[in-house]
């Protein structure tokens, strides 16, 4: 899931928001660490875009894997104001839903997530903050690697959109559309939809990570369907997993996103669907018991 974020203007990422656009076509084409990792365990990458700042130009004739789904071109700045309306925000859960419907005909016996979208992690830190309670500076880390004068004032902008928007804690809806993203609400319904299928669903990492933290305020059973990949260098993912009851597969400082790490915990769940399924037991084998 794929979108840009209005919040952007205000010199929170290392890299400009064209990275965005420019990543999706990465990705239509192969090139990307999702491509290699989902074709080593045997995935299929689907690319949507939720909300990208300009229009993707291809060839429909000639691409299976690209959906556009745009809400609107990019979120509104989060600092200045919500960053869409409750519509939207709910539109781009349903746009979610939808996509893992269709996907669903192709046949999924287990689904990851993934996301792109230059300065994502403002959204996913103050989205954690809310939901959590802890304070913006425990959640904040450095994105795409930002200096620390930057980290700084990511913190202060997440604090004043928090401050202009004053979500209401109660109502996942309520923090999606104010401090969100039209790619962290269409993850929302993929996580949703696999739920409800009783599909197991691979959460990547930490903008992935504040998606299921909405969609578990929504309906905290969707816990149960829900496997976490990996722990993000991002400190606030921790924070969102301890909160879920969540305990990762892996803890390797990964920070691509894309749903690379999602591929890797998807190898290490089959791994252990192959053990349970495929491996003699002692009795089974012949083996004495002590």
């Amino acid at each position: 899931m794929a979108g840009d974020h209005g919040v952007v203007e205000e010199g929170v990422s290392s890299y400009p928001k064209e990275v965005t656009r420019q990543m999706l076509y990465n990705f239509i084409k192969g090139g990307a660490g999702i491509n290699v990792l989902a074709g080593h365990v045997g995935a299929r990458v689907v690319i949507v875009d939720m909300g990208v700042a300009s229009k993707i130009k291809y060839q429909k004739s000639n691409i299976k894997n690209f959906r556009e789904n745009k809400i609107a071109y990019g979120t509104k700045n989060m600092a200045k104001g919500p960053a869409m309306s409750k519509e939207e925000a709910i539109k781009s859960i349903e746009k979610g839903i939808e996509v893992f419907e269709d996907e669903l005909k192709q046949g999924i016996d287990i689904v990851g997530t993934g996301d792109m979208g230059i300065g994502n992690t403002t959204p996913s830190s103050a989205i954690a903050s809310v939901m959590t309670g802890k304070s913006v500076e425990d959640v904040t880390g450095r994105g795409t690697g930002i200096d620390d004068k930057t980290l700084s004032h990511k913190i202060e902008v997440i604090e004043k959109a928090i401050s202009v928007n004053q979500p209401d804690t109660n109502d996942a809806i309520d923090i999606l559309s104010k401090v969100g993203g039209f790619e962290i609400g269409g993850l929302v319904g993929i996580i949703l939809a696999a739920a409800s299928r009783r599909i197991p669903v691979v959460i990547d990492g930490f903008i992935s990570g504040a998606a299921a933290l909405i969609a578990y305020r929504l309906k905290p059973k969707v816990k149960y369907y829900m496997i976490a990949a990996h722990c993000s260098v991002e400190k606030g993912h921790r924070i969102i997993l301890d909160y879920m009851g969540l305990k990762p597969l892996l803890d390797l400082d990964l920070r691509l996103g894309e749903g690379t790490g999602a591929a890797l915990g998807i190898s290490i769940v089959e791994a252990g669907v192959k053990i349970l399924t495929q491996m003699a037991t002692f009795q089974s084998a012949g083996v004495s018991e002590r």
